[in-house]
């Protein structure tokens, strides 16, 4: 079994058939047997804009305002959680290849509100994925996930829509086959 660590990513098995976790990939930012994991979908857009869900000044005509939303998972939808290359931000923590979870939220909203920091440079989510203690290793070893180990650099680099698939065609070999598996099979 692969080893789970913060920078891999989880990609769902086609045939998953858990609408919340359906052809998603998702990042994952922590991970302790003893305390469970937590994770971010990278492949769920959602209809939100940031303005949508914070009161900014200056209203929703800065560029941050329109920062777009992703659902990052079915736990706490009304939580809001974010990945950045802002290595900078006081108490971020590294996920590798120059992708950081977390740290002090008004710092970077600051930074983005006074064009400091680009939009392009962050990833907004609301709710996240989390396994309680074994309960992710237990899914690795029973199949439900593909772990694609240190490639949290992916999240900047492959478009949304095309995300499970294209990881899938990336990893090459038995993946790639999978990335073609219809959506529901019995239309074949």
């Amino acid at each position: 079994m692969p080893r789970l660590r913060p920078g891999s990513l989880l990609i769902s098995q086609p045939y998953l058939g858990d609408p919340n976790f359906e052809r998603t990939v998702v990042l994952l930012c922590s991970h302790s047997e003893e305390e469970g994991s937590f994770g971010l979908v990278l492949n769920r857009p959602a209809t939100l804009q940031l303005g949508d869900v914070l009161e900014l000044p200056g209203g929703n005509v800065l560029p941050a305002a329109r920062i777009p939303l992703s659902i990052g998972g079915p736990v706490q939808p009304d939580t809001l959680h974010y990945l950045h290359q802002v290595p900078e931000l006081p108490q971020a923590e590294s996920l590798g290849q120059g992708v950081y979870w977390g740290g002090e939220f008004t710092h970077l909203l600051d930074h983005l509100l006074a064009g400091n920091i680009s939009p392009e440079l962050v990833r907004l989510y609301v709710g996240y994925s989390g396994w309680t203690a074994g309960q992710l290793a237990e899914e690795v070893r029973e199949n439900v996930w593909i772990v694609h180990p240190n490639a949290a650099g992916k999240v900047f680099t492959l478009d949304t829509d095309a995300f499970w698939q294209s990881i899938l065609r990336e990893k090459g070999g038995r993946y790639r086959v999978l990335s073609n598996y219809p959506t529901d099979p019995r239309l074949n």
